[in-house]
C-alpha cells in the first residue's frame, strides 16, 4: 500500500518547456567549469568550449541521459544496511552546520566528539539509511586533517553506507582508499557503489575547482554523487520559483553530462537544495513553503521527465531553538518532499538556524517526525477484507470492537510515537511534567552512553590509523 498520487506543480507540458529551456541556456549561454580536466573531457567529446565556459548540446544530454541509472544499490560494510537509491525514502545526515546544541551546554562550536557522537545516533536510528557527511563541522581539527578524521570517525561508529566530502584530487582518493580498506578487498569500488558525495554548483552557471576534482574522482572510482545546486531565488537565482528551478535543472544537467562522459553508468542523484531568499535581509531562507515548491519542480523533472533517483532538503527550520516555529517548519518541508516523491532527504535530523546548528534534541524529535512521514507514505490498506463489512455487521448496534479479535490482531500495526506524549494529563503532571525536549535529551544521551567504541576489527582500525599518519606526514 502506498499514497495513490504525489504533489505536483508542473504540468506534463510544463515539464517539457523547463526541459526546452535548459537545453537553450546549455547551448546557448553554456556553463562555467573552473577545472582543466574537465574541459578536456568536453573538448574530447565534441563541445564547443570557450575559455571555461562548455556549450552543451541536445545529443551530449541525450547520451547522458541514456547512461544514468534509474536505481542501484549502495552497498554497506553490514550488508543488512545495504539500501537501494531510488526506492523508498531514504535518510542521510545534515550536511553543513558549524555549531552543536544541547540543554545542558547550549550553542557551542561543533568538535570532532560531537561528530562522532552524531555518528553513532545515525548508526544507533532505525529511520537513518546513510551515514559519514558533515552534520556538524568539528572546529577543533586541522582543516587539513579533517576530512581524514571525519572519514575514520564515520567507517568506526557506523555500518551504514558513507557519505565522503568535497575536497580536491588529492583528498578525494584518500577518502575513497578508506572506505575501500574497510571493505576488505582491493578494488572493490570499482565494482560496488559504497560512499557517496554531495557537491554544489556555482550558482549562477558555474562550477568550482575542488567540486569539480571531487566529480571526477568519483566519477572514476564509480561511486554516487549527490549532485544539489543550492540556489537562492531572488539572490543566486531568478526571483520567480519557475525561473530558479530552471537554473537548478540548467546546472544539474550540465554536471550530469560531465559525469556521465567521464565514467558513463556512474550513478547520480538528481537533488535539489534550493530556497527562497529572505529579501528583507538578502539572505538564506529557511523556513519558507516557497523552497519546496521550487524543489518539488526540480523532483517531477527527476522523476518523471529524466528517470532519474532523487532527493531533496527537507526538514530545515529558521527557529535558533526546539520550539513551536521548529516543529512546524520541519514538519512542513519534510512532509512536502515526501509528497513529491523525494527518494532521500537531508536536513533532516536536529537541523536549528537555517542550517548552522545541529541540535541533539531535535535529532531525536526528528526521528520520530521522519517516523510519522514514513507512515504517511505508505497510505491506507484497500483490499476487501479492510472494508471490514463483515466485522461492521457482527459488532452490529450495540457491541465494542475493543475486544474483537480483528482488533487483537491488528492493533499493533497501528503507529505508536517514539518520544512524545500521548498519556492523559494527571500522569504527565504526575511524572514531572516533562516537556518533550527533556526526554530527548534524556535519549540521545542514553544512546551515546551504550554506544559501541568502535564497529571496526582491531587489524582494519590499526590499517586505517596508519594511513592517516601516512597521509599526513605526506602533506607536511
Amino acid at each position: 500500500m502506498a499514497l495513490k498520487s504525489r504533489l505536483e506543480v508542473l504540468t506534463k507540458d510544463d515539464l517539457v518547456r523547463v526541459h526546452e529551456a535548459t537545453l537553450k541556456i546549455l547551448r546557448e549561454t553554456g556553463v562555467v567549469f573552473h577545472n582543466e580536466e574537465a574541459i578536456e573531457v568536453f573538448k574530447k567529446h565534441g563541445a564547443r568550449v570557450e575559455n571555461k565556459t562548455v556549450f552543451i548540446t541536445r545529443e551530449l544530454v541525450d547520451q547522458a541521459l541514456a547512461t544514468a541509472p534509474r536505481t542501484f544499490r549502495m552497498r554497506a560494510r553490514n550488508d543488512k544496511y545495504s539500501v537501494t537509491v531510488g526506492e523508498g525514502f531514504l535518510i542521510q545526515p545534515n550536511v553543513g552546520p558549524v555549531y552543536i546544541q544541547d540543554l545542558v551546554k547550549g550553542r557551542r562550536e561543533a568538535t570532532l566528539e560531537d561528530y562522532a557522537n552524531i555518528q553513532k545516533l545515525c548508526q544507533a536510528s532505525d529511520v537513518v539509511d546513510l551515514v559519514g557527511t558533515i552534520p556538524v563541522d568539528p572546529s577543533d581539527v586541522k582543516s587539513s586533517d579533517k576530512y581524514l578524521l571525519m572519514m575514520y570517525e564515520a567507517l568506526k561508529n557506523t555500518e551504514k553506507p558513507v557519505i565522503g566530502f568535497c575536497a580536491n584530487t588529492q583528498q578525494v582518493r584518500q577518502q575513497l582508499d578508506m572506505v575501500e580498506m574497510t571493505m576488505g578487498t582491493p578494488g572493490f569500488l570499482l565494482e560496488n557503489h559504497c560512499t557517496a558525495v554531495l557537491v554544489n554548483s556555482l550558482s549562477p552557471l558555474a562550477y568550482a575547482p575542488d567540486t569539480l576534482e571531487t566529480m571526477i574522482e568519483y566519477a572514476k572510482r564509480n561511486q554516487v554523487i549527490l549532485l544539489a545546486p543550492c540556489i537562492m531565488a531572488g539572490v543566486s537565482g531568478p526571483i520567480s520559483l519557475l525561473g530558479t528551478a530552471v537554473l537548478q535543472n540548467t546546472e544539474t544537467i550540465a554536471g550530469l553530462v560531465l559525469v556521465q562522459l567521464v565514467n558513463p553508468g556512474t550513478p547520480l542523484v538528481y537533488a535539489t537544495a534550493s530556497t527562497s531568499g529572505y529579501m528583507k535581509e538578502a539572505t538564506y531562507a529557511a523556513g519558507s513553503p516557497e523552497a519546496m515548491l521550487i524543489n518539488t519542480a526540480s523532483l517531477q523533472m527527476g522523476l518523471d521527465y529524466y528517470h532519474l533517483p532523487v532527493r531533496t532538503m527537507s526538514g530545515i527550520t529558521h527557529s535558533k531553538t526546539v520550539d513551536c516555529q521548529a516543529g512546524y517548519e520541519t514538519m512542513q518541508s519534510l512532509l512536502m518532499g515526501m509528497l513529491s516523491g523525494a527518494q532521500m532527504s537531508v536536513q533532516s535530523l536536529g537541523v536549528l538556524d537555517a542550517i548552522m546548528t545541529t541540535s541533539y534534541e531535535k535529532f531525536i524529535i526528528d526521528e520520530e517526525l521522519i517516523r510519522r512521514v514514513r507512515r504517511i507514505s505508505q497510505g491506507i490498506d484497500t483490499s476487501d477484507e479492510a472494508l471490514a463489512v463483515d466485522v461492521i455487521q457482527e459488532i452490529g448496534h450495540t457491541g465494542t470492537y475493543l475486544s474483537h479479535i480483528s482488533t487483537f490482531e491488528k492493533f499493533r500495526s497501528l503507529w505508536t510515537p517514539t518520544i512524545s506524549d500521548w498519556g492523559n494529563y494527571s500522569d504527565w503532571k504526575n511524572a514531572g511534567s516533562e516537556d518533550v525536549v527533556i526526554k530527548a535529551n534524556r535519549k540521545y544521551q542514553h544512546i551515546l552512553q551504550n554506544a559501541p567504541e568502535t564497529l571496526l576489527d582491531s587489524e582494519t582500525d590499526k590499517a586505517l590509523l596508519e594511513f592517516i599518519e601516512k597521509a599526513r606526514a605526506h602533506q607536511s
